[in-house]
């Protein structure tokens, strides 16, 4: 048997490539409209990477904690005068029960995240007053702060700057802040809970 007897009886392997419709002469070729085919890459730039939106009762579910927390903080706010709160707590809400698997979302950053950007912004207004140049230093400085502790929650900044902007006294508003925040935490907490099949949260305390 020649050399080229043994090559033709070689098996041919299961897993060779199948033959296209190109490699065959005179077989017709599939031609895709060139206007579908920019539709469809219009589409998916379009739709991005962006998460799934959830169920509308997840969605009812989260919009009405958030909602019902912050009426709370509200109320709270206005016996004892300290509506200033608001912006930065409704940020953290929306982190918490929007994002609840986010590091950003979870109690160790949402509570002393807030507690050291308002040692930040008292901080600044003792050392330069109150001014709009100082409450953007505030919050640079406060995202320095969070980063080297590793509690990130953006919201947190604002804190810093409602402190620098506004200078509300101390001994009201970082308790103030302490407990809308551990109320925050716990909002979410109880909420992962009412409703099945919902993300528990927190993913971790500490």
């Amino acid at each position: 048997m020649s050399t080229d007897e043994i090559v033709d009886a070689q098996p041919v392997s299961a897993s060779a490539a199948p033959v296209s419709c190109a490699d065959v002469p005179g077989a017709p070729v599939p031609v895709v409209p060139l206007a579908r085919s920019n539709r469809s890459r219009f589409r998916a730039r379009l739709a991005g990477r962006a998460p799934a939106p959830p169920s509308p009762g997840a969605a009812l579910h989260n919009i009405s904690a958030a909602t019902a927390v912050l009426l709370v903080l509200v109320a709270i706010g206005s016996v004892i005068h300290e509506p200033v709160l608001i912006p930065p707590l409704a940020a953290s809400a929306a982190i918490i029960h929007g994002a609840p698997g986010l590091p950003l979302a979870q109690p160790r950053s949402v509570i002393v995240g807030h507690l050291l950007c308002a040692a930040v912004g008292y901080a600044v207004v003792a050392a330069s007053g109150s001014s709009p140049w100082a409450a953007a230093l505030a919050a640079g400085i406060s995202l320095a702060v969070m980063t080297v502790a590793r509690t990130p929650h953006s919201p947190a900044c604002a804190t810093a700057v409602v402190i620098v902007l506004n200078t509300p006294r101390p001994a009201t508003f970082v308790p103030l802040l302490v407990g809308s925040a551990g109320l925050l935490v716990l909002a979410g907490w109880a909420a992962s809970y009412a409703r099945p099949r919902t993300p528990r949260y927190p993913a971790y305390w500490w």
